[in-house]
């Protein structure tokens, strides 16, 4: 059979209305809507509009006339967002849902994607060309696992490699999808060959942001240990604790590289065995960031006041299944509500438990595999987008937590036991 009418048969559905590049540029796209949505929502609470770009050295407005940073970030994704819009709509009106015509008109979406490219990162002076050049720096500094001294953002590079962690899939499609492009017998508007450039192409591709924040903490705690300086910064602990997290992704990594490509002759061990390995090794992962997300990069009391509450009256936590909502019931400190922090610039509480809760839930979607009813998700090319696009909408609101964390440490002081990310000192730039 010929192969491009093999695939052809096999194209069906979502692919045909939203192939691989296409879904590639959508959640990159909505990246950048989701950054200038996070800058300009902050700007509206009580943290001053250029307060927050200066938190990661983002180069601020000198005039009070000056576009805001959010404003000329919408800009940027406006312009990002309308050749998306009309080349999906060419690509509809030339395919007709037809298998043959969406694999023959590969080049329309693979062309977008190198237009997103040339537009985020040339230098075009009239849109924010500061910021975008910044964005190049660090780019090219923690790509190569390095870390900013605090005094010259050392807090961006920490936020934008972590936003990376959140992209590393998506990052792994583009691979596919350019891969797939360049390669003979196979159209990169068809179905998704993640084995395309060899097996351990992707799972090193999307293990690259998890080694560069690893080496990011190892440098953190390098620093510290140099500074010697133990009454602010203790010995550096918490970094060695973090770098442990990020290790902890690159057994799934590898499990589930091994699942995809199963031998028994070369992993030695059974399939069902390889499985209850990953499950272990995901678990202890999504347990692990999803107490740091709570505890360490959004500073709430939420595992503190449970253990404390668990450790005077265990069988009123057990048995009292509305207590969490009734802070009073807790006989823990009085001056913030139970499992948050006494410094807040969100106006409602139920903002912070809501995010705990969307925290806790997208940490652990991956036991949807282990169910027979939602097993279906990850098969389907559909499901595996809408939890790309999940883990990204996540990341979304985790930034806005662990932003005005950072601003309440930068004018409040640290948490207890929380290790300085420098001190706070706006830094000014023309756009």
């Amino acid at each position: 059979m010929d192969p491009d009418h093999h695939e052809a048969t096999n194209l069906q559905g979502f692919n045909l209305i939203l192939p691989l590049p296409y879904r590639v540029a959508v959640i990159l796209v909505a990246g950048v809507w989701g950054w200038g949505f996070n800058l300009h929502y902050l700007s509206l609470l009580r943290i001053q509009a250029q307060d927050v770009p200066a938190l990661i050295r983002y180069p601020s407005r000198s005039s009070t006339g000056s576009v805001p940073v959010y404003k000329s970030t919408y800009h940027l994704s406006t312009l990002l967002s309308i050749p998306l819009a009309i080349s999906l709509l060419l690509f509809w009106t030339t395919t007709h849902r037809s298998p043959e015509l969406v694999l023959a008109w590969e080049a329309l979406p693979q062309s977008y994607l190198f237009l997103f490219v040339v537009l985020l990162f040339l230098p075009l002076h009239r849109l924010s060309r500061a910021g975008r050049h910044r964005l190049l720096v660090t780019l090219r500094r923690i790509s190569l696992g390095g870390l900013a001294e605090a005094q010259d953002g050392k807090f961006g590079d920490i936020l934008f490699a972590d936003v990376l962690t959140s992209y590393a899939k998506v990052f792994g499609d583009l691979f596919v999808s350019t891969c797939m492009f360049f390669s003979s017998g196979v159209s990169s508007t068809g179905v998704p060959n993640r084995a395309c450039g060899g097996n351990l192409a992707v799972p090193l591709l999307i293990s690259i942001p998890s080694m560069i924040r690893l080496r990011q903490c190892l440098i953190e705690y390098s620093r510290v240990q140099r500074r010697g300086n133990r009454s602010i910064d203790g010995w550096g602990g918490q970094h060695l604790a973090n770098a442990l997290k990020y290790s902890s992704a690159f057994p799934v990594i590898i499990l589930t590289a091994l699942q995809r490509s199963y031998d028994s002759s070369r992993v030695g061990m059974s399939e069902a065995g390889l499985h209850k390995l990953w499950v272990l090794s995901a678990l202890v992962h999504s347990s692990f960031t999803f107490y740091w997300d709570v505890s360490k990069d959004w500073d709430l009391s939420l595992f503190s006041d449970l253990i404390t509450q668990f450790r005077r009256n265990p069988y009123h936590l057990v048995n009292n299944t509305s207590a969490l909502s009734q802070p009073n019931n807790f006989d823990i400190a009085i001056d913030r509500p139970f499992g948050l922090r006494t410094h807040r610039f969100f106006h409602a509480n139920g903002i912070y438990y809501g995010a705990i809760l969307v925290d806790f839930i997208l940490r652990f979607t991956w036991l949807s595999r282990l169910s027979v009813r939602l097993n279906w998700i990850n098969d389907l090319e559909s499901g595996v987008f809408i939890l790309m696009f999940l883990e990204v909408a996540r990341r979304w609101m985790w930034i806005f937590l662990r932003v005005e964390t950072e601003w309440v440490r930068s004018t409040r002081g640290p948490a207890p036991d929380d290790i300085l990310l420098g001190e706070f000192t706006p830094k000014l730039d023309e756009d």
